[in-house]
């Protein structure tokens, strides 16, 4: 599914509700069908109680008209990059609206956003510690609607890239480094 990605074959595709699902369904579709769409039931996911699920099609079809309205005002100088990645990470998140696979449904869509972007695929979430612990802390208070955690973690591990892409670049002189990514203090 990744190489689709890399490869555009979403590209015509709207950032919306059905476009979730089909990542949803390609993930999930053959190892557990009765899981594919969107959850039937309430769940609590740590400490975070989403909402209710009869709400999720609703709110996720707002999610996705916010986050095109973020994406479409997307600027370099001002930051509304990092702000538009940490709201299409924080607030799917937070809305949790597969029975299962969610953090893997999301991690497909942000290569998918990064992709659109011009962006390299990287991996916002971090698996090592003491990243990881950080990183989870910051989706708990997105659980709460507060971003601004979430958006340092983003912005830390675009930085990062960044700083690997200059690197790369400066070292071998084969890499291209994208515009939107915004340069390091």
């Amino acid at each position: 599914m990744e190489k689709q990605i890399e490869d555009g074959e979403y590209g015509e595709a709207a950032l919306d509700d059905a476009l979730l699902l089909q990542f949803h369904s390609l993930i999930c579709g053959d190892l557990v069908p009765q899981l594919a769409g969107w959850r039937r039931t309430n769940v609590t996911v740590g400490a975070h109680t989403p909402p209710d699920f009869f709400k999720v099609p609703a709110l996720v079809r707002e999610y996705g008209r916010d986050l095109q309205a973020r994406l479409s005002a997307v600027s370099e100088a001002d930051g509304t990059l990092l702000e538009a990645l940490a709201f299409a990470e924080g607030r799917l998140l937070s809305i949790h609206p597969f029975a299962d696979f969610n953090g893997r449904v999301t991690r497909v869509w942000l290569r998918e956003i990064l992709r659109r972007l011009g962006l390299p695929p990287v991996q916002l979430a971090p698996i090592a510690e003491p990243g990881r612990s950080q990183y989870l802390a910051a989706l708990q208070a997105a659980d709460r609607n507060d971003l601004a955690a979430v958006d340092r973690s983003v912005e830390e591990t675009v930085r990062g890239a960044w700083r690997f892409l200059n690197e790369q670049a400066l070292r071998d002189r084969t890499v291209e480094i994208p515009r939107h990514l915004p340069r390091p203090h």
